[in-house]
């Protein structure tokens, strides 16, 4: 009967009055002791009233459930569907919303709907996730805005995959201490995109002059990034730049001569196929015959194997050294042993990396002898 009053009534009745009664009604289905009976007659009076041909009436129900840990989820769920100024007020303010409906949401809903999704406070990792796959710049960056928001480092990864090429989104990514280093190193590669697209690069320099600027600064980036991480996250970073064809001869002498022995490991271990203690057992104490064979394992031939063999045994050399300067002089005493060798374009270029490392670090001595200096002026 009381349905049944309710509905002759709402015939007759202008939006305003069936607006407060929607208000009223929700209201009252949260907050007062109802009967049973006169509870179901009022989620039945409710269901009809998402048909309410005016969004007035539609957002006054919207507005008495929004904030309601018990109210009807059919409902809520059917409001989160409704046009953008209903939806939003149940979509960034339910807590009946599961993580089920949200990811339904994000698939289904438009810009607006991802973006209150993404602002939601304690958002599940599998709504992060949902936003990571399909979302556009704003919500995205939204979601990486949002400090209570689960987003795992697969997620992370996406993003950057994704939205990578976007200044904003980096900086944001970078600031999330789960991000991967696999992740952090194609952030690297799309900064470096950027400023190859730059006129004003173009403008100042050629074309190959930046492609090799840009190719030094990723190598060192790279070796920044993998003496950062965990050794449990190396096989990660490695089998990316595998996979970007980034193992370089150049980037792998720079990890010999900068001292990234674990980088440098993992990635022998990669690039040859052979179990992780035979490849360190090898570096560390194999006869210089087996140096050359697991580096010829890798690809490598020639004059190049024996820059990387000699290489590696003035590793150990420096780390049996009591000089703290004996691990730093190693890419300086690497070109003073192949000062005079003659040999292919990859040895070459080989060198040319650590002459480029060797005249890094010489820099970077004479920085920290110049801080030391002003210091004990001070």
């Amino acid at each position: 009967m009381i349905v049944q009053a309710f509905l002759r009534w709402s015939e007759k009745a202008g939006s305003t009055e069936r607006a407060n009664a929607a208000n009223a009604l929700g209201r009252a289905y949260l907050h007062s002791g109802m009967a049973r009976e006169n509870r179901d007659a009022a989620y039945m009076a409710m269901t009809y009233l998402l048909d309410d041909p005016s969004p007035r009436v539609r957002l006054a129900l919207a507005e008495a459930l929004a904030d309601a840990h018990d109210a009807p989820r059919a409902i809520i769920v059917s409001l989160a569907e409704d046009q953008p100024e209903i939806a939003c007020t149940v979509i960034a303010r339910s807590p009946v919303l599961a993580e089920a409906d949200l990811v339904d949401l994000a698939g289904r809903g438009e810009s607006l709907t991802r973006a209150l999704i993404a602002a939601r406070p304690g958002l599940p990792r599998g709504v992060c996730a949902a936003l990571a796959e399909v979302g556009d710049l704003p919500e995205t960056t939204i979601l990486l805005e949002n400090d209570e928001a689960f987003i795992t480092p697969f997620s992370l990864r996406r993003i950057a995959e994704r939205h990578g090429c976007d200044a904003d989104i980096r900086d944001l990514l970078l600031r999330r201490e789960a991000l991967p280093a696999d992740a952090r190193h194609l952030l690297v590669g799309r900064v470096s995109e950027a400023l190859a697209d730059s006129a004003l690069v173009h403008a100042l320099i050629t074309r190959n002059r930046a492609d090799s600027l840009f190719r030094e600064a990723e190598d060192s980036a790279t070796i920044l990034i993998a003496s950062s991480v965990s050794s449990p996250e190396l096989p990660a970073l490695v089998e990316h730049l595998r996979q970007r064809l980034e193992l370089t001869p150049a980037l792998l002498i720079h990890a010999v001569c900068s001292g990234r022995l674990e980088f440098f490991t993992a990635a022998m271990v990669n690039l040859s196929g052979l179990d992780d203690r035979k490849v360190r057992a090898i570096l560390a104490t194999g006869r210089p015959h087996a140096l050359k064979a697991l580096f010829q394992s890798i690809g490598l031939s020639g004059d190049v194997v024996d820059v990387f063999s000699e290489a590696t045994l003035m590793w150990r050399r420096a780390t049996r050294s009591q000089l703290p300067e004996a691990a730093a002089s190693v890419s300086a005493e690497l070109l003073s042993h192949f000062r005079d060798v003659s040999g292919s374009e990859t040895l070459f270029e080989l060198l040319h990396a650590v002459r480029k490392l060797s005249i890094a670090e010489e820099r970077q001595k004479a920085r920290y002898y110049a801080q030391a200096l002003a210091v004990e002026a001070a």
